[in-house]
């Protein structure tokens, strides 16, 4: 197998536990891992803060880049990251990368990564949807990118809120094509 070289975005809209989680199961799988590379924006530094309580995304063993540092890795195509995550991804962020605004690190990563036919997993949380969401969302598809909505499942009964929100990451694994021991619908 070869190892992944990924992006993991985070933007402002609730939903932090979902980034944290996806972290720290990237730590676990990090055999499989080249690179893991980091950016966050402001609002989502304040929102995980809020709602974990901690600023515990400093102490995480992956390289954070500035959300203007364009002189990052993986703001070009040659550096050959082969997967962007953005978790949670904002509507706004959803729509500046539906429109090509490349206004920042994260809207410029996930256009390189879309131009190159790479693979774009936007963990979009928001609801309920308008119009505008929608046909963004149609964007994004068309051009490559895959629309993860961070909607749990519930037939692995979940005990915990952790447990819930890990039913998403684990699909998010699944879609970054990593090897992960999780709860199979039908399977011993």
């Amino acid at each position: 197998m070869t190892k992944k070289k990924i992006v993991v975005a985070i933007t402002g809209a609730s939903g932090a536990i979902y980034a944290k989680l996806l972290l720290e199961k990237l730590q676990q799988l990090s055999g499989q891992l080249n690179e893991v590379a980091m950016v966050m924006s402001d609002n989502a530094k304040q929102v995980w803060q809020f709602e974990l309580d901690n600023s515990d995304f400093d102490n995480l063993p992956f390289k954070i880049y500035s959300k203007h540092d364009f002189m990052a890795p993986f703001a070009s195509g040659s550096a050959r990251f082969d997967t962007m995550v953005i978790v949670p991804c904002s509507m706004g962020t959803l729509g500046r990368i539906a429109s090509g605004t490349s206004d920042d690190l994260v809207t410029r990563a996930a256009d390189v990564i879309l131009k190159e036919r790479r693979k774009l997993i936007l963990v979009a949380r928001d609801m309920p949807l308008n119009l505008i969401h929608i046909r963004n969302m149609q964007t994004i598809t068309e051009a490559g990118g895959i629309i993860c909505p961070a909607i749990p499942s519930y037939y692995s009964k979940p005990k915990t809120v952790e447990e819930v929100a890990m039913t998403v990451v684990n699909r998010v694994i699944d879609l970054i094509g990593l090897e992960n021991e999780s709860y199979r619908w039908s399977e011993e």
